[in-house]
């Protein structure tokens, strides 16, 4: 009798998931950013929410929930409720590097949290303010080894973050030795940089175009492993005699580990339809980032696969966040 029971519970309650997800949504939805408004994952959630909300006929509330290199906002959607209303966008640094750099996490990404889609890949460029004298590369390296250790100083958008990553891979194999100042997301980082207090930094084009178009900012290097079409005069810093050096960021769309599976479905269908819209490709491509909108499995996958890579790169290059 208590098998019997069991089972008809269970059949209850596949079916009261399955009716959920075709009612999907019944109130608004919330995309949890791990980090300040103003920076590559803020803009990315504003340009996408506006379309969703449209379809829906429902909000879709962009939540700022940032600190500690967005693990606030990761432990935050972690611990939401599983049942499709509270989304997050996150990115290479919280799902798949701050676990290997911080002893005392409250949460597992991979464990805690369900892939959705990858939404984009991010293009990364090394920008610097005006004033630094350096125009490329190996004048950096040279000037870095002129001036004393530290006088060259680069921001990012917190310890653990790509940025970070970023400036100590260069440390490395440029053999230089760059200060590094982290701030509390993207949008400080920025704004210390534009008012000369930093030197430079490494981060995404999403954030750096309208500053180097504007001759606020100029670009010294693309971090990837080609150029990016937003800026083809720019040469990579592999180019430049950095030989080895590459990093691409990515953004990627979670939800709490124990949604059901129809409903990340759901979620998933309507997210990338949005994204394969011309007019948001388009967009985000100028802003200098590609869509990827993939399947929930091969976003997993190359999760999973993220985070082992980047265990051995911050081991071997004895990154810490201090």
């Amino acid at each position: 009798m208590q098998f019997k029971l069991t089972a008809v519970a269970a059949i209850l309650a596949a079916t009261a998931f399955a009716a959920s997800a075709q009612n999907f949504p019944t109130k608004p939805v919330r995309i949890v950013v791990p980090f300040p408004p103003g920076g590559g994952v803020d803009i990315v959630a504003r340009v996408v929410g506006p379309k969703l909300a449209a379809q829906y006929g429902q909000q879709v509330i962009v939540e700022n929930r940032s600190g500690a290199a967005g693990i606030i906002g990761t432990e935050y959607t972690a611990r939401s409720a599983p049942d499709g209303y509270t989304w997050a966008i996150c990115t290479l640094g919280n799902l798949a590097v701050n676990k290997h750099l911080y002893a005392k996490m409250a949460v597992d990404p991979l464990k805690d949290l369900a892939a959705v889609t990858q939404v984009v890949d991010v293009h990364f460029v090394m920008v610097a303010h005006p004033s630094l004298p350096a125009k490329t590369v190996p004048q950096l390296i040279a000037l870095a080894k002129r001036l004393p250790t530290g006088d060259i100083t680069y921001s990012s958008s917190g310890a653990g973050g790509a940025p970070h990553l970023g400036g100590a891979l260069f440390n490395r194999l440029a053999g230089v030795q760059l200060t590094h100042v982290p701030y509390k997301g993207s949008g400080p980082s920025f704004a210390d940089l534009l008012g000369g207090h930093v030197s430079l930094t490494f981060d995404s084009m999403l954030q750096s175009l309208p500053y180097i178009r504007d001759k606020k900012l100029v670009a010294l290097g693309v971090l990837g492993a080609k150029r990016a079409a937003a800026l083809p005069d720019v040469p990579t810093i592999a180019e430049q005699g950095v030989k080895g050096y590459e990093l691409t960021n990515w953004f990627g769309l979670v939800v709490p580990a124990a949604t059901p599976k129809d409903l990340i479905a759901r979620v998933h269908g309507d997210f990338t339809r949005v994204l394969q819209e011309k007019e948001i490709r388009e967009k985000i491509a100028g802003m200098g980032a590609d869509v990827v909108a993939n399947s929930p499995e091969d976003f997993a996958k190359f999760w999973r696969n993220e985070s082992d890579k980047w265990a051995r790169v911050i081991k071997e290059a004895k990154i810490t966040v201090n």
